[in-house]
């Protein structure tokens, strides 16, 4: 009922994005440490899985061996799901047997996309093709490029419902936080294209110059993704967001 990218820039920063027929995913799926990781937990999701994980891989074990101990600890593992990326080295991810088809997920250097109760393996493969076509972008737009991608092909089989993407950037959030992404649309006709639109405003208000998405990410998955730098956001955004009764 669920896809999703968890992936690494050279820079250290690590993030996740996914999309779901399912409330408030965002809420559930995600999560990152800068310097350290990201994981995405689902299908049937353990969100134990979340604190122990990024536990693991601040101390230094591998994705794999990650995706292993985690798995090897849950008597339900055969219907979890999970995505692991470590600081360095192979992403790893997970498919638990009993998992809804269609199941499973592909892994390289920097990231693991995985899905399950999808149209078909073709979500999966097109979410590789996109994340790898756009190594230019900045980390939150290519995960969202290849996040875009899945939901054109196909997506969750029973229809779409919310979508999510957290990012950690060293200095990239809000007031030079860490946090540069924690953006939700927890229950909408077009969660991904809704996700394009919140994370255009986003960039508008608070990215810093130097996040400007790359220019000649010419993909189509990209060219969604990277709406920011050509979006006309309506003047009644900012009418709503510094109204001040």
């Amino acid at each position: 009922m669920t896809f999703s990218i968890v992936g690494r820039s050279a820079d250290g920063a690590c993030g996740v994005a996914v999309a779901s027929k399912f409330l408030a995913v965002g809420a559930v799926v995600p999560a990152a440490e800068i310097a350290v990781g990201a994981i995405a937990t689902q299908s049937y999701a353990n969100v134990a899985y979340r604190p122990q994980g990024l536990a693991m891989l601040r101390t230094g074990v591998v994705a794999a061996d990650v995706v292993a101990g985690l798995t090897a600890a849950d008597p339900l593992r055969a219907t979890r799901q999970l995505g692991v990326v470590g600081a360095d080295g192979d992403g790893a991810t997970y498919t638990g047997e009993d998992c809804e088809d269609w199941a499973g997920g592909v892994a390289g250097d920097g990231y693991a996309i995985q899905g399950n109760i999808l149209t078909g393996p073709e979500v999966v493969d097109a979410m590789r093709e996109a994340w790898l076509a756009n190594v230019t972008l900045p980390l939150g737009r290519r995960l969202l490029a290849a996040l875009l991608a899945g939901d054109a092909a196909g997506g969750d089989k029973r229809g779409r419902q919310s979508a999510a993407i957290y990012v950690m950037s060293k200095g990239h959030g809000y007031g030079g936080s860490d946090l540069e992404y924690d953006l939700r649309v927890d229950d909408h006709p077009e969660p991904c294209p809704e996700l394009v639109r919140l994370m255009d405003i986003h960039d508008v208000l608070f990215a810093r110059a130097d996040d400007t998405p790359a220019a000649d990410a010419t993909s189509d998955s990209a060219s969604a993704a990277n709406s920011a730098s050509k979006a006309k956001i309506p003047d009644a955004v900012f009418d709503d967001i510094f109204d001040e009764g």
